[in-house]
C-alpha cells in the first residue's frame, strides 16, 4: 500500500531538489521568492484566487521538504496556512480577491496574532478586544510572539467582540494593516537566531473599517480552529524536516568517522539510537499525514485530534533527533561548520508553539480518553 499518491512523491522530490539547491546557507528572500513562483506556496489555496487548489496534505510535503534540506520558510505557517486558510473558508468575496493571489505568489505576507502575555496557551483568557466603531472597529490590546510583523503586509488578529445577549466576550479575526494608525510593534531580543523575529505588539484603539472582520461574529471558534489545526499540522511538518536534516547530517557523519577499525556508525551505541530516532520520525510523519487527510475532507474534530497528537509526535520525535545527531559528532556538533549547534535551540520551538506538549496531553486526556479537568 502507498500512503503518498504518485503526485504527491512528485511534489516532494520536486520540493526537495528546491531545497537541496538552497542548502543550509539559504537566503529567505530568494528561496521565498523561487518557491513562489513554483506554486509551492500556495499549493493549498483555491485556483480561483491563483493557488494549487490543494490542502495541508501538499503544504506540509513543502515545509517538510524545505526543513529537510536545511532551509526551511517559518511563514509559511502562518501565511498560506493559517491566514491563507481562515480567509479562503471564511472570509468575504473581497478579502479573498485582495489576499489570496497575493498569498499564493509570494507577494503579499500575512502574520498570526493570537498570543498574549497573560494568557499564554489560554485562548479563552484573550484580552484584546474589539468595540463596535461609527465606521467599524476599534481594537485595543496586546500580543506577544508573533512571528514576522516586520515583513507582513498585515497581521490576522485574535480578538474578542462583546455578546450583545450575554456580555460575554467571543473571539473574532480582524485584519491589520501593518501601517494602521495605533498598531505599534517591538521586536523582543531571542536567544533563537531566525530569519523571522519574534515581536510584542500593542494596539491602542486601532481603528478599522467594517469588513476587516474575517467571518462571522458568531462563529468564531469555528473560524478560530480552522487556522489553528493546519498551524499544528505545519508545525509538526517544520519539525520532521529538522529532524530529517539533523539526522541526516549525523548519518553522513557516523558512516564516515573512523577511530578505530570501522566507522562510529557500525557500533550499536551510536546506530540503535538513530535508527530510533528515524522511527519515531517516520511514525509522527504518518500521524501528520492523517492530520492532514482529516482537515482537508472537512472533518475539523477528527483533525483536531489528530493535529494536536502529530504536532506532540514530531516535536518529540525532532529534539531527540537533534541531540542524538549532536551527541554522534561529538565536539563536531557544536561548531558551525555543521549547522546542529543551533538547532538545539530551535527544536524545543516545536516543543512549546504554537502550544505546549502539556496542553496537548490536556487535550488528547480530556477529548480523547473523556478524563476530568483540573481546570
Amino acid at each position: 500500500m502507498n500512503v503518498e499518491s504518485q503526485e504527491h512523491k512528485d511534489l516532494r522530490a520536486a520540493v526537495a531538489a528546491l531545497g537541496q539547491r538552497h542548502g543550509r546557507g539559504y537566503d529567505r528572500e530568494q528561496l521565498w521568492a523561487e518557491a513562489a513562483k513554483l506554486g509551492y506556496l500556495g499549493v493549498n489555496l483555491p485556483e480561483e484566487y491563483g493557488g494549487g487548489g490543494g490542502g495541508m496534505a501538499e503544504l506540509s510535503i513543502v515545509l517538510e521538504e524545505l526543513g529537510a534540506a536545511g532551509c526551511p520558510l517559518l511563514m509559511m505557517v502562518v501565511s498560506p496556512a493559517i491566514c491563507g486558510t481562515v480567509i479562503a473558508r471564511f472570509g468575504t468575496e473581497e478579502q479573498k480577491r485582495t489576499w489570496l493571489p497575493g498569498l499564493a505568489d509570494g507577494s503579499l505576507t500575512m502574520a498570526f496574532g493570537i498570543t498574549e502575555p497573560d494568557a499564554g496557551s489560554n485562548s479563552h483568557r484573550i484580552t484584546t478586544t474589539a468595540h463596535r466603531a461609527e465606521d467599524g472597529w476599534s481594537l485595543t490590546g496586546r500580543k506577544v510572539f508573533i512571528s514576522g510583523v516586520d515583513i507582513a503586509d498585515a497581521t490576522l488578529i485574535v480578538g474578542r467582540t462583546e455578546d450583545a445577549r450575554t456580555g460575554s466576550l467571543k473571539p473574532c479575526l480582524f485584519i491589520v494593516p501593518r501601517d494602521a494608525d495605533g498598531f505599534q510593534r517591538s521586536q523582543i531580543d531571542m536567544e533563537l537566531q531566525a530569519h523571522e523575529k519574534q515581536f510584542e505588539l500593542v494596539l491602542d484603539d486601532v481603528t478599522l473599517p467594517h469588513d476587516a472582520l474575517v467571518g462571522e461574529e458568531d462563529a468564531g471558534l469555528l473560524q478560530l480552529f480552522a487556522g489553528l489545526n493546519p498551524e499544528r499540522i505545519m508545525t509538526a511538518a517544520f519539525a520532521i524536516g529538522m529532524g530529517r536534516y539533523a539526522l541526516a547530517t549525523a548519518l553522513a557523519y557516523a558512516k564516515d568517522r573512523q577511530v578505530w577499525k570501522a566507522p562510529i556508525g557500525a557500533h550499536q551505541a551510536i546506530a540503535h539510537p538513530l535508527a530510533a530516532s528515524h522511527i519515531e520520525l517516520e511514525l509522527a510523519r504518518l500521524m501528520m499525514q492523517k492530520a492532514a487527510a482529516l482537515y482537508d475532507a472537512g472533518d475539523d474534530a477528527g483533525a483536531g485530534e489528530a493535529a494536536n497528537m502529530a504536532k506532540y509526535a514530531a516535536g518529540e520525535a525532532c529534539v531527540k533527533a537533534v541531540d542524538q545527531s549532536v551527541h554522534t559528532l561529538g565536539g563536531n556538533g557544536l561548531t558551525r561548520e555543521y549547522g546542529l549547534a543551533s538547532l538545539v535551540t530551535a527544536s524545543r520551538v516545536a516543543r512549546i508553539a504554537p502550544v505546549s506538549r502539556e496542553m496537548i496531553l490536556n487535550y488528547v486526556s480530556h477529548q480523547s480518553l473523556g478524563l476530568p479537568k483540573s481546570y
